[in-house]
């Protein structure tokens, strides 16, 4: 099952954007900056998670690696 993270820092948008770990994904923040979000059977569904958990933040899924979940 992947693996997800989510990144502390906004990106210039100010989404702050989940990464599947288990893809190799070139874009995946350094550890210092992940935060453990769970085990998801996919991305839409780590990010629908993440969103009612942190309802303030801007929740958005990487381009790269969660492309399914990733919104303009």
């Amino acid at each position: 099952m992947p693996i997800f993270i989510i990144n502390k820092n906004p990106q210039p948008n100010g989404d702050y954007e989940i990464h599947d770990t288990t893809t190799g994904c070139l874009y995946i923040p350094e550890l210092e900056n992940q935060i453990y979000i769970g085990l998801y059977a996919n991305c839409q569904d780590a990010v629908s998670q993440t969103k009612e958990r942190c309802p303030e933040q801007r929740i958005n899924g990487c381009y790269y690696c969660c492309e399914p979940s990733h919104t303009a």
